[in-house]
């Protein structure tokens, strides 16, 4: 005898199926009883200069580090994506998100048990009885109303949103690693600088000290040149400093050990600066993961709204049970031996002391935070690129304008030294100019430090490399839900 054959189960079937369907009717009517309000979307405005096409768009991509024609910045990197213990811990986290959709998923399926369970009882004054049973039990809830097709698009969209999150976290690891490698260069370079400095201040010192022992300059004099030379020297050790803990730290985003890690290069100067042009086509924004993201998680906060619909709504279950049962190990597989039961059940909420409304009222308010959080990554997107763009032009300008102060200040030092070692112009003179040219080729190493940190800085802003969101991510993405007043229920 088989399940299907079994008269108890043909006979409760119809009866089951029938009170579902009377069930899903009374369900029907008081589905008016639910808070149902879709948001509806408006478009966010966009700047005059977002509007242009896309072919005017920079040309960042993927193999954005090639644009610094630096193969040990390409290489650390390319390192940094493979071994940045941050970016392991953000890959840990999808999986952890892959995996709370796949069991949101799972709860869409029925469930089948199986049990298998052996008693001997023996009581006083009775003989020792056996019973043996082995069976299968189906569990289906009916998803009636999508609540949990809602809690699997919720977890998936959360899943997608973790992915964006490791996308950012990627670009921004990448442009820490390129700025922590400038800055190192940079501190390099006025260490050299402040050794040249040194140099030309010791060789000014000389030329005090011969002029002192003809009578031309004074002790003062040389006290006042030996006190430039000590400044300069000073510097150095903060410089080192610089250096060491710029190496540690770019140790660490490469998952490396800070001791005795060491870099090829020593220079700015082995680098080149990549222009930009200025145009920001809208499509830029699609390459943001942070507004991509932005954008999941909205889209979780809508289906969990709707998961909170649906729990006004009552709830179907369906549990089919069959098997055999015996007093006798050995009669266990006999047709006469076989059970089956089906049971169908409707659950309606009817009092819960306002629970439903809270539940309700609290994903709302989720989503509503994730509304403004959406417009703000959207607005925040404009302003870095907006900002990136300034700072790569004012920058360049910068440091073009810092190159011709470093020519006239250089002009002026080489002017004074000769009239110095003439004898017709006055040590606080020479002392004035030397320090208004330190200055000046300091300053200059910082204004390039300034442009290539400004040009990284666009890199980030139009989310370089990352190549975009999938489509499905990105088909709504300038238009966002206003949220609309939520109907409280009866």
């Amino acid at each position: 005898m088989t399940l299907q054959d079994t008269p108890f189960l043909n006979r409760q079937t119809w009866a089951i199926w029938r009170a579902l369907a009377i069930g899903t009717g009374l369900a029907a009517a008081l589905s008016g009883c639910m808070p149902a309000n879709k948001p509806a979307l408006t478009a966010l405005a966009l700047p005059e200069a977002y509007a242009q096409k896309a072919a005017n768009a920079p040309k960042i991509d993927t193999a954005w580090p090639k644009l610094y024609r630096s193969p040990e910045l390409e290489t650390l990197i390319k390192t940094a994506a493979l071994n940045n213990l941050d970016l392991a811990g953000a890959v840990a986290r999808i999986a952890q998100a892959d995996a709370q959709a796949a069991s949101a998923r799972a709860q869409l399926l029925p469930t089948l048990d199986g049990s298998i369970t052996a008693q001997r009882a023996n009581t006083p004054g009775t003989s020792a009885s056996n019973q043996f049973n082995a069976g299968l039990t189906a569990s289906y809830a009916l998803d009636v109303w999508g609540r949990y097709r809602s809690l699997q698009m919720a977890e998936l969209a959360n899943a997608e949103a973790s992915g964006f999150d490791r996308d950012a976290l990627s670009i921004s690891i990448a442009a820490s690693t390129a700025t922590s490698y400038f800055n190192i260069l940079a501190a390099n370079d006025r260490i050299a600088l402040q050794n040249e400095n040194i140099r030309l201040a010791n060789h000014i010192l000389d030329a005090i000290r011969a002029r002192v022992s003809v009578g031309t300059a004074s002790a003062l004099d040389v006290a006042e040149q030996e006190s430039v030379v000590a400044t300069q020297k000073a510097a150095i050790p903060s410089l080192e400093q610089q250096v060491m803990q710029g190496k540690s730290q770019l140790a660490i985003l490469l998952g490396r050990n800070p001791e005795g890690f060491s870099l090829a290069a020593t220079s700015l100067k082995s680098l080149s600066v990549p222009a930009f042009s200025s145009g920001l086509p809208s499509e830029l924004l699609l390459r943001r993961p942070d507004i991509a993201r932005a954008e999941a998680q909205l889209r979780a906060a809508e289906a969990n709204l709707d998961v909170a619909r649906a729990a006004y709504l009552p709830s179907f279950d369906l549990t089919v049970k069959g098997g055999s049962e015996s007093n006798r190990l050995g009669s266990l597989l006999r047709p006469d031996t076989a059970f089956a039961s089906a049971l169908g059940g409707l659950t309606a909420p009817i009092f819960d002391g306002g629970s439903l409304d809270a539940g309700f009222a609290l994903q709302g308010g989720v989503r509503d935070e994730l509304v403004a959080a959406y417009r703000k990554a959207i607005l925040s997107a404009l302003g870095d690129a907006e900002n990136a763009l300034v700072s790569t032009t004012q920058s360049q300008r910068q440091e073009v304008l810092q190159g011709d102060v470093v020519k006239a200040s250089r002009r002026a030092y080489a002017i004074s030294e000769e009239r110095l070692r003439a004898g017709t112009i006055d040590i606080v003179t020479l002392l004035t100019v030397q320090q208004t040219l330190f200055q000046a080729e300091d300053g200059l190493i910082q204004s390039r430090l300034g442009r290539l940190q400004a040009s990284i800085a666009l890199v980030q802003a139009l989310g370089g490399g990352f190549d975009g969101a999938p489509d499905a991510a990105i088909r709504h993405r300038l238009a966002v839900p206003t949220p609309a007043p939520r109907v409280p229920a009866p």
